[in-house]
């Protein structure tokens, strides 16, 4: 047996100018997170720390200040305003080397917060839908609180902690946030489709949440023997997997399994996953390990991007100056895939923002950050079809992104462009 205190007994530990690591994505504890941020009126520059979460983020509003300064490792919806407001600060770092900040004693961790199942019967709890840094964040915080919850699913893979190495525990029952998939435009469904045209059968993939992913996904159910070595997935993998289409039989890396290190989705999603053999979850330092990725042949790395430039720079962080998102792990899987044997590394994203402005540019915004080199660019797709620049020349790139912009924009580019480097 163990004993349980209240989400508010459990968080008097952390104290002013303490650094404080939250869990990350769907497994972000709400209840711990709550009672920390109740506490903002005797505590002083505590900094929250952590990558995307799903969930409120109340210790992120700006009349906290004082109490509460958030470093995003990768900067969620919930906290995107806080970098502008100047409570807020981003760390760019790739996914695959966040457990490395913790492990080398970069960035030292006081307490963490985190979400687990119920302990087994031997006394093992599992950091069920995200492991990401967290296993790292552990081992280097000097206090672990962990909220039970009997609705997280238990995940095989790395993530199961014996309940001993935590040192607070709250026992407290609420729904794993849910992250519902949307349907799919019109474009999207064009993007997807060519997209999934690039994917050979007995392929590993790599592919996110959101639309367009979804979209590729409902194009791959006549393929055969596809893997899945991911940073994340959803509810999109699950009836490929129950047809047989992803079967990770030509994986390398943990054949006949598949691997990410967290998860978001619905509820089918975690009821999926739970105590099922067939997913396996790992910290970031080896899911995103490029030396781990290449190893898996025909690896298909999917990822989106806020613009590209005609000469085949990939911008996926900021807007201009103002940042947006992080690194994240787009470059981890772009340059694992093309190393891999066969592999291919896609940035695929609609040729206009819902304003109409082009994303197709001749130049990146001032101030950009370029989280995908042009070096390091195979394939950019839109819904006007597919640029193919490796190995090509910055003419030859600028004809091929050209023809997949907004038909509407493609001559302003391509003058834009020429007119910028004549000096």
């Amino acid at each position: 047996m163990y004993k349980s205190v209240t989400p508010q007994e459990a968080v008097k530990v952390i104290k002013s100018n303490d650094r404080v690591y939250i869990q990350a994505a769907a497994a972000a504890p709400q209840a711990l997170i709550n009672a920390m941020s109740a506490r903002h009126e005797e505590l002083r520059n505590v900094e929250v720390c952590h990558l995307h979460i799903e969930g409120n983020a109340p210790y992120a509003d700006p009349q906290y200040r004082e109490s509460f300064h958030v470093n995003s490792f990768f900067i969620g919806p919930n906290v995107r305003h806080t970098i502008k407001a100047g409570n807020g600060s981003y760390t760019p770092v790739f996914l695959s080397e966040v457990p490395l900040l913790f492990k080398r004693n970069i960035v030292n961790i006081d307490v963490a917060l985190i979400q687990v199942s119920p302990p087994d019967k031997h006394g093992y709890c599992s950091l069920g839908v995200s492991v990401e840094a967290t296993l790292a964040a552990i081992d280097n915080a000097k206090h672990v609180i962990a909220q039970i919850n009997p609705r997280m699913p238990r995940l095989h893979g790395e993530g199961i902690i014996h309940i001993s190495e935590l040192n607070t525990l709250v026992e407290y029952e609420e729904p794993i946030h849910e992250h519902l998939m949307s349907n799919p435009s019109d474009i999207e469904i064009k993007i997807g489709n060519y997209v999934a045209e690039l994917i050979d059968d007995k392929s590993t993939l790599q592919m996110g949440i959101g639309s367009i992913p979804n979209a590729v996904l409902r194009n791959l159910t006549n393929h055969k023997n596809l893997g899945l070595h991911t940073e994340m997935f959803s509810d999109g993998v699950i009836d490929l997997i129950l047809n047989d289409v992803i079967n990770g039989n030509f994986k390398k890396v943990s054949p006949g399994r598949t691997m990410a290190t967290f998860l978001m989705g619905s509820k089918r999603l975690y009821e999926y996953v739970d105590d099922n053999p067939f997913i396996e979850l790992r910290a970031s330092n080896y899911v995103n390990d490029v030396s781990v990725i290449r190893k898996n042949p025909k690896m298909v790395a999917i990822n989106s991007a806020i613009e590209v430039d005609v000469t085949g720079q990939v911008c996926a962080d900021s807007i201009g100056t103002k940042m947006y998102s992080g690194v994240g792990g787009q470059m981890d899987f772009i340059r694992g895939a093309s190393l891999s044997e066969g592999g291919k590394a896609i940035i695929a994203l609609p040729s206009t923002t819902s304003k109409g402005i082009s994303r197709i540019v001749p130049y990146l915004k001032q101030g950009a950050g370029v989280v995908t080199t042009r070096a390091h660019v195979h394939y950019v797709v839109t819904e006007n079809g597919v640029a193919n620049l490796y190995g090509k020349t910055i003419n030859q790139r600028v004809k091929e992104l050209v023809k997949i912009a907004h038909p509407d924009h493609q001559e302003m580019v391509e003058k834009a462009y020429f007119e910028a480097t004549k000096g």
